[in-house]
């Protein structure tokens, strides 16, 4: 794991830890930007090569419409409010099954792109089951948040390289 996220806006270096995100989020969603931070790390590792990306020329295609995922791309990459961040539903892969279907991420970044599909074991069926259901319980609610903290702390203790899968390839003109 980096300890942080390395940008650069108009010449200036920024570096973003899961802290910062996870104090930019709130406590709602630690699984979302979990999974954000070890997308941006990868994809930046890759579009990136030696050095840091400009962060307001990244451009963000998601299946995930979740806030923790949102919330922390928009830390890193200005990307939600300067209109580079789409949640597009034709990413989702749902020969995946439930629990990976949305858990697509196209990262562009000067006509080139890395799309990430998560691997098998960082998403658990249950979590995605009770997010979905419309009648919580209180009790529903406590499992979910633990469901949600667990794959945080599975997701955050991988290196990016076990979490996400990795295609590069190049954005149309």
């Amino acid at each position: 794991m980096t300890d942080s996220l390395i940008v650069t806006d108009h010449g200036t270096t920024l570096d973003f830890t899961y802290e910062d995100a996870l104090h930019y989020h709130g406590p709602q969603a630690p699984g979302g930007v979990a999974h954000a931070y070890k997308v941006l790390e990868r994809a930046l590792g890759v579009l990136g090569g030696e050095g840091s990306v400009e962060r307001r020329e990244l451009v963000v295609t998601t299946a995930h419409g979740g806030p923790g995922v949102r919330d922390a791309f928009e830390l890193v990459t200005r990307a939600v409010t300067e209109g580079r961040y789409t949640v597009d539903s034709s990413l989702a892969r749902p020969e995946r099954g439930n629990a990976l279907a949305l858990y697509v991420f196209r990262v562009g970044y000067r006509g080139a792109s890395a799309t990430l599909t998560v691997r098998e074991g960082f998403v658990v069926d249950e979590l995605i089951t009770l997010s979905r259901k419309t009648d919580r319980t209180a009790e529903d609610e406590s499992r979910l948040t633990v469901l949600k903290q667990e794959m945080a702390v599975r997701v955050m203790s991988s290196p990016a390289e076990s979490v996400y899968d990795v295609e590069i390839g190049t954005l149309p003109a």
